[in-house]
């Protein structure tokens, strides 16, 4: 995801992308702690996505 397409989002929209990327990183971080992942550079991926939406937040906050 890029911060470009975050801009375009509304504040509501941009938290309820953040919880559910909080609930995805969750139920993997809990899957890769039984098993092994297919993908583990996905937990990465999340993460980063996490902080690009509090980044973008951030942002319109100060605006």
């Amino acid at each position: 995801m890029k911060a470009s397409e975050l801009r375009r989002m509304s504040d509501e929209e941009l938290r309820k992308k953040e919880l559910d990327l909080r609930e995805d990183f969750f139920k993997l971080r809990f899957q890769h702690k039984i098993r092994s992942l297919e993908n583990p550079a996905r937990l990465r991926q999340i993460r980063k996505d996490i902080a690009r939406v509090q980044t973008v937040l951030t942002e319109q906050a100060q605006a």
